[in-house]
């Protein structure tokens, strides 16, 4: 289980550090069923980790400050004093960890020297965070190791911190979430005001999930992310002034959008539109769920495509193209782009015994249209982070 990835890991650290690592630990990326895009805006998502990982191969330094980093898939290394004040540099892959460093400082804590070599199995740039399964591992691995007694959630919490200060992404908490405190073949309802969440069985009835991995990522991430944001932050202004009783979208109903469409212009408009919709959608896909009912689950994951497509704009050509190709094949109930958008993966709800079939199908179709190989990667719902000893998991 996963001992490709773990040997590599081990061969990088020896490789860069000519000695033997004490740990190791597994970081899983994760998948979003549904609620995208409204986990900074109030809402509720359903999350999941999945059975791709950072391996991080770990050796304390004593009596040293120094952290020395080498990410074997990019083949680049890193050193920084630990204990001195950080600040953002060049290498963005850096930055996630230097952003954890920063968050562990700012809360009065103090850590040592480390060695850490780290692969992946987490494909970067396609919605699956392997940016959170950094920071969430690298946290997690100081916690462990220096005995810092945080919590899961203060985990998670100074993983999102350090996307913010020094990636500078304006995420929520879904990615860190998910990847901290993931369970195998259990989907996760998160509350993202209060992180109050619920595990419910992933039973799909011969159904899986497959992601369709489009292979491009436009540069306009960050940014249309950004934006997006302020769009909605205009519309959240224009509610609260005629509804001051409303604290969040939850609140909100489709009729108090169309009243206030003209106050809010038909950009801000439409992002409401779609938030106050999938936070909706989130709660009848736990219903669909519960209710062993994969083919309603499928119909509100299209829904969720076409309003992330045509209301919040954050699909893109090529991801729209996967979706509607899937969906004109009867066994898969369901399609949608998935993650931060501009590119990726969607995210299709298949039968199971016709994956590989459409899978061919759509990539020599894709092929055609836009000269691109797209990569397939069928995923478990796994455990969030953990360290692996002996052949034995400890969570």
């Amino acid at each position: 289980m996963h001992t490709t990835l773990i040997n590599a890991a081990k061969a990088a650290f020896q490789s860069a550090f000519q000695s033997e690592p004490e740990h190791i630990f597994l970081s899983p990326g994760r998948i979003n069923i549904i609620g995208e895009h409204v986990d900074y805006n109030d809402g509720y998502v359903l999350p999941a980790a999945i059975d791709k990982y950072i391996c991080f191969a770990v050796k304390k330094q004593q009596d040293s400050e120094t952290c020395t980093f080498f990410a074997a898939d990019l083949n680049e290394s890193f050193s920084f004093n630990i204990s001195e004040k950080q600040s953002p540099v060049g290498q963005m892959w850096v930055n996630y960890l230097l952003g954890v460093v920063d968050a562990i400082q700012e809360s009065g804590k103090t850590v040592g020297g480390l060695q850490i070599a780290f692969s992946s199995t987490i494909p970067m740039g396609s919605g699956l965070s392997s940016s959170a399964a950094l920071e969430c591992g690298f946290a997690y691995i100081l916690n462990i190791l220096f005995d810092l007694q945080f919590s899961k959630k203060e985990i998670a919490l100074i993983g999102q911190k350090a996307e913010h200060t020094f990636a500078g992404v304006q995420c929520g908490i879904m990615d860190q979430f998910a990847s901290v405190f993931g369970k195998e073949n259990k989907v996760m309802m998160l509350d993202c005001n209060s992180l109050e969440h619920q595990y419910y069985d992933a039973q799909l009835n011969g159904y899986s999930l497959v992601l369709f991995d489009s292979c491009v990522k436009h540069t306009h991430l960050t940014s249309g992310y950004n934006d997006r944001r302020k769009d909605v932050e205009v519309g959240k202004e224009i509610i609260k002034s005629h509804y001051p009783g409303i604290l969040n979208f939850r609140q909100v109903t489709e009729e108090i959008l169309t009243e206030l469409k003209e106050d809010m212009g038909d950009l801000a408009y439409k992002r409401c539109l779609y938030l106050v919709k999938e936070i909706k959608r989130v709660e009848e896909a736990v219903k669909a769920l519960s209710e062993n009912n994969p083919e309603y689950l499928g119909r509100l994951m299209t829904e969720t495509h076409t309003g992330l497509s045509q209301e919040y704009e954050v699909s893109c050509n090529e991801i729209d193209f996967l979706v509607e190709e899937a969906l004109k094949e009867e066994s898969v109930l369901g399609a949608r782009m998935m993650g931060g958008g501009f590119g990726g993966c969607s995210i299709n709800l298949v039968k199971e015994d016709q994956a590989d079939r459409i899978s061919r199908n759509i990539e020599e179709k894709y092929r055609k249209a836009f000269g691109i190989d797209m990569k397939v990667y069928k995923i478990n719902i796994s455990e969030g982070i953990k360290e692996y000893t002996d052949n034995e998991f400890i969570i």
